[in-house]
């Protein structure tokens, strides 16, 4: 218990006053704890900044797959997958600010705990995806079958999108999607792109001249 609290108020300092400027006094007292109690639970703020990271990726991959209506329509499990997304990226704006701007700024330890964890999460979209495909092909006659590498590019590319709007989403700024808008957003974009391409309609360099 007092280790969450101490992750907790990790994650929160680190988030919004940086890695440098956050210090283990802050920590301490945002935690309600003594600065040696957080030294003997955490070793020292490098680790205790690793263990925010690590917890942070592994509550954000979690909600993602949770979210996922696994007996639904592969559009359906989709939408569910990004609105678990943002809404988890949305209730935990210091975690997603941790992840997606502190840890990838700080150094290559930090930027692999990351860099796994969206990894992840692209194989996981990697997966939806292929099914989706699978089931339009069954479903319309003259679907093609898409490359495993035109699969693997969508999925990086919708994830990098997500995180876009993750971001935007999240700024609080006026006219800010909320996580229901923000998943249909990049549904309308994937979607359509997705079934024009299994339709053979898919965008070349050729067409532009």
């Amino acid at each position: 218990m007092r280790e969450q609290q101490m992750l907790d108020a990790g994650v929160r300092a680190f988030a919004r006053s940086g890695y440098r400027n956050a210090s283990m006094d802050d920590i301490a007292e945002l935690a309600g704890v003594s600065k040696p109690l957080v030294y003997l639970y955490l070793n020292s703020k490098e680790d205790l900044f690793t263990a925010c990271i690590r917890r942070e990726a592994a509550a954000l991959v979690t909600a993602v797959r949770a979210a996922v209506e696994r007996d639904a329509p592969a559009d359906r499990q989709l939408w569910s997958g990004l609105s678990g997304f943002f809404a988890h990226t949305a209730e935990h704006p210091d975690g997603w600010t941790l992840l997606h701007v502190q840890a990838r700024t700080h150094g290559q330890p930090y930027a692999r705990e990351v860099a796994a964890m969206r990894t992840e999460i692209v194989e996981f979209v990697t997966q939806l995806i292929a099914a989706a495909a699978r089931e339009h092909a069954r479903e319309a006659a003259r679907a093609r079958t898409l490359a495993g590498t035109e699969v693997s590019g969508l999925a990086h590319a919708l994830v990098g999108a997500a995180e876009s709007l993750a971001d935007w989403a999240g700024d609080g700024r006026a006219g800010a999607p909320s996580a229901k808008e923000a998943a249909a957003t990049l549904m309308n974009f994937a979607w359509a792109g997705l079934g024009n391409l299994l339709q053979g309609r898919g965008w070349a360099p050729e067409r532009i001249g």
